[in-house]
Order: C-alpha cells, then sequence, then structure tokens
C-alpha cells in the first residue's frame, strides 16, 4: 500500500509540473508577458530555464530517476515563483490579489509535498 501511495504521489507531482513546462513553450507569450508584469528581469532565459528544469524534473519523477534532486529542486522553483510571481502583497495593474494570495498558499502545500517526496526517497544514513 505504501509503495501504491508513493507512486501516486509523485507521478502527480511530476505531472503537475510537466504540464506547465510544456505550456511555457506552447503559450511564450503568455508567459513573457506574466513574468514582465511582476518586474522580472532576463525574462527569457528564466521562462525557458523553469521550462526545461520542469519538464526534465517531471520526467524523472515520473520514471523514478534522481527524486531527492528533482524534488528538492523544484521545491527551489516553486519558492521562487511563489515571491516572484504570486507576490499577493504587491498591486499589480490586472492582477488580483485574492487570487495571488490563494496561489502563494497553494504553493507552499506543493513545496511541503516536494520536501517530503525529496526526505521519503533520501537513503538512510544506517543502510
Amino acid at each position: 500500500m505504501q509503495a501504491a501511495l508513493t507512486h501516486t504521489g509523485r507521478s502527480l507531482l511530476a505531472l503537475y509540473f510537466l504540464y506547465p513546462g510544456i505550456m511555457k513553450f506552447v503559450a511564450w507569450d503568455r508567459g513573457v508577458t506574466l513574468m514582465e508584469t511582476h518586474g522580472m528581469v532576463m525574462v527569457p532565459i528564466l521562462l525557458a530555464l523553469a521550462g526545461i528544469i520542469q519538464i526534465g524534473a517531471s520526467i524523472c519523477l515520473l520514471i523514478n530517476k534522481q527524486v531527492v534532486l528533482c524534488a528538492l529542486a523544484l521545491a527551489g522553483m516553486v519558492l521562487i515563483i511563489n515571491v516572484s510571481l504570486h507576490d499577493f502583497w504587491n498591486v499589480y495593474e490586472g492582477v488580483n490579489t485574492q487570487h495571488e494570495l490563494q496561489n502563494f498558499v497553494k504553493n507552499l502545500g506543493i513545496f511541503a509535498g516536494l520536501l517530503l517526496l525529496a526526505a521519503m526517497n533520501m537513503k538512510s544514513s544506517t543502510d
């Protein structure tokens, strides 16, 4: 039962990042506009890097390879995205601060899940 739950959770987390990773390239202009609205710099480089990390890490999670590294990389991305793009404490034209607060809190839950996934896949020092 534990193996099935772990596999399901890992796969769902992977899918959560795979689709947005692909969409970063499919809907490039939308991503650029979002990032520029929030005052980010080096937008094309960061957008491409985010897409590559999300797609690569998702595939690794799906095939159960480099789980700790990928979960921690995605967790780091979630924190950066939360502070940069879901900054509900700032006001931007056309951006709903309540929606950004909801995304911020939701992402904290995803961050927690990624940390748990990494921790569950670490080899203990007694192994």
